[in-house]
């Protein structure tokens, strides 16, 4: 097998600190005469007999029947639940949730909450925006629909069940709910332009996280839209700031936002019930003029996304794109075996989603390590699967990772694709000798194509709480969640949650 020669026409190789960006800023120039087109021709998007989208999510909330759910939604509910706490459990042992929790603590709120992990309680705006920050912390959240669009759900659910005291069963249907909510957003913007740049969770995370606390809080029918037009408005992270702490805190910002938005949307607060569809509303400020269409809000109770949409869980703490590379670097550390010093080269190519976040540069720190190809490549290589381990300080003054380092070189690789929940990879190594070994991976593992099991799920759930408690505990959390929603109460779970 011979090595491929890159060239500039097809594709632009970035070797140091800049992201792979070469074919997204071509395809972005190229957008720019449709784009203009669009803003002078786009309409403004109508539901059958005039129907507002937040009149369709206010119907959608108030009448939902969790008994009417088909049984593979409430399982996927269950599962999410098992994974974003876990998640949540590893993640408040992260220095960006410790810098939030001290805020919170400088705040002074109302003791009304639980903390993830913490003796601290506070307000449920509060108790979600730290909840937030730990559950995206590590980049080891569930992937749904858009990246981690519904992130920010159960870190809102969770301070407002527990101030509602919500039944394990409402608990669920607050989730299915939000989640339900998410897709359909993102549905209108999947493929489009509306939400480029822009961090899922934050754009329509904090929608469906709006309506999951308008259910636990029995927000009635006619006040929701203001629920959600608040919501809207409170919308907010771009991605520039991806590989700093300021990622997580999108999600625990949205999560805060939603709280806020149900209790001023269900006490009187206004806001335009077209706030989406209308005249300079939503769709229109983040979309710049680009047509949509929401159909998809006239199908709730028929279609769920949460089992027929895009669905990922993670099995490594860093960014989802960059796990097609991980894995095609574990096929190639069983060929290569132990010869790692007499490899010459490491040629990454990626698809374009994958090149506009990845670096192949060494990271400067554990936060840019979760995007960093140039180093969870050889990692992946010298050590095997990047497990919580591999995004520590320690980790990154590894001799052996660093010696691989300056041998990779990554490029989006136009064959390979758009990309996005599944971001295809294919990773060639040279050797000193010339011999080659390529692999090619199209699906990572937690994909639709290839699902995590219960077991793995189990696995990742404890791996995350040891780090902040012993396995007896983690156990009773578990055991909780795994009876999800047949329980007749979730009181036992807060002390388990916080810390007492």
């Amino acid at each position: 097998m011979t090595t491929r020669t890159t060239s500039l026409d097809r594709r632009t190789v970035l070797v140091g600190s800049g992201a792979l960006t070469a074919l997204g800023t071509m395809g972005a120039a190229m957008a720019q005469e449709p784009k203009a087109k669009a803003r002078s021709q786009a309409k403004q998007p109508s539901l059958p007999g005039g129907k507002r989208v937040s009149q369709a999510v206010a119907e959608f909330i108030t009448g939902f029947d969790l008994a009417k759910v088909p049984a593979p939604a409430i399982d996927r509910a269950r599962m999410v639940f098992i994974d974003t706490v876990g998640v949540m459990l590893a993640g408040s042992h992260e220095e960006s949730a410790h810098l939030v929790n001290a805020m919170v603590k400088a705040e002074g709120s109302a003791p009304r909450a639980s903390i993830v992990q913490e003796s601290l309680r506070a307000s449920p705006q509060l108790a979600a925006l730290a909840n937030g920050v730990a559950a995206h912390a590590m980049d080891y959240d569930f992937t749904y629909m858009r990246a981690q669009a519904a992130a920010a759900l159960i870190p809102a659910i969770l301070p407002v069940a527990e101030t509602t005291k919500a039944t394990p069963a409402e608990i669920v249907a607050a989730f299915i709910i939000g989640a339900e909510v998410v897709a359909r957003f993102v549905r209108i913007g999947q493929d489009t332009p509306i939400f480029d740049h822009w961090h899922s969770v934050g754009m329509v995370g904090v929608l469906g996280a709006a309506a999951a606390c308008a259910r636990l809080m029995k927000v009635p029918a006619d006040r929701i839209p203001h629920v959600m037009g608040i919501a809207g408005s409170l919308a907010s992270g771009f991605t520039a700031n991806f590989a700093t702490m300021t990622k997580p805190l999108h999600c625990g910002n949205a999560a805060r936002n939603a709280v806020l938005a149900a209790a001023l949307g269900g006490s009187g607060y206004t806001a335009n019930p077209a706030a989406f569809e209308g005249r300079n509303g939503y769709f229109t400020a983040f979309g710049r003029g680009v047509e949509v269409s929401v159909d998809g809000f006239t199908d709730f109770g028929k279609r769920y996304d949460l089992v027929s949409g895009r669905y990922r869980f993670k099995p490594y703490p860093c960014g989802g794109l960059t796990h097609t590379s991980i894995e095609a670097a574990l096929d190639l550390r069983k060929q290569v075996g132990g010869r790692l010093d007499a490899i010459k080269s490491i040629h990454c190519g990626v698809s374009r989603a994958a090149g506009q976040r990845a670096s192949s540069a060494w990271p400067a720190n554990t936060e840019q390590a979760k995007f960093s190809v140039g180093y969870l490549v050889p990692y992946s290589l010298v050590h095997g699967a990047p497990r919580i381990a591999a995004f520590t300080e320690k980790a990154l003054q590894d001799a052996r990772v660093k010696a691989l380092q300056p041998k990779v070189t990554a490029a989006v690789d136009p064959d390979l694709g758009r990309g996005g929940n599944d971001s295809p990879a294919k990773i060639t190594i040279t050797m000193i000798s010339g011999e080659t070994y390529e692999v090619r991976k199209d699906f990572a593992t937690g994909s639709v194509k290839l699902p995590m099991s219960q077991a793995q799920l189990e696995d990742k759930f404890y791996d995350c709480a040891a780090l902040v408690m012993d396995k007896a505990r983690a156990a009773k959390i578990l055991a909780i969640l795994n009876a999800l929603p047949s329980r007749t109460s979730f009181a036992d779970f807060w002390p388990l949650f916080g810390k007492a």
